[in-house]
């Protein structure tokens, strides 16, 4: 008996009130941070990938300021060829 005499207080009734809206009720609830931080952290690591792309490929266009750093690139990457030549690509299968 003496613990629902604490649930008979208008305060104590009104906190858990307070408190159980607050974490379910709310626009802004717990599982919906939770979310948003998981995919705050989804968003962090493709922004990393991308600079490593972002980084190799400002990388490779400044190696490609020279003319047989383009054509060896262009040769190598992109599968260009002279008219005079056949290209034969080799895949290696595991």
């Amino acid at each position: 008996m003496k613990r629902l005499k604490h649930f008979k207080n208008k305060y104590v009734i009104t906190s858990i009130v307070f408190v159980v809206y607050i974490l379910f009720l709310d626009d802004v609830d717990v599982f919906t941070i939770a979310r948003q931080e998981i995919k705050l952290n989804k968003l962090e690591n493709e922004r990393a990938l991308l600079l490593d792309k972002f980084t190799e490929t400002k990388n490779t266009l400044e190696q490609l300021d020279n003319t047989k750093a383009l054509e060896r690139y262009a040769r190598e990457e992109k599968l260009f060829k002279r008219d005079n030549e056949d290209i034969f690509v080799i895949v290696k299968e595991d």
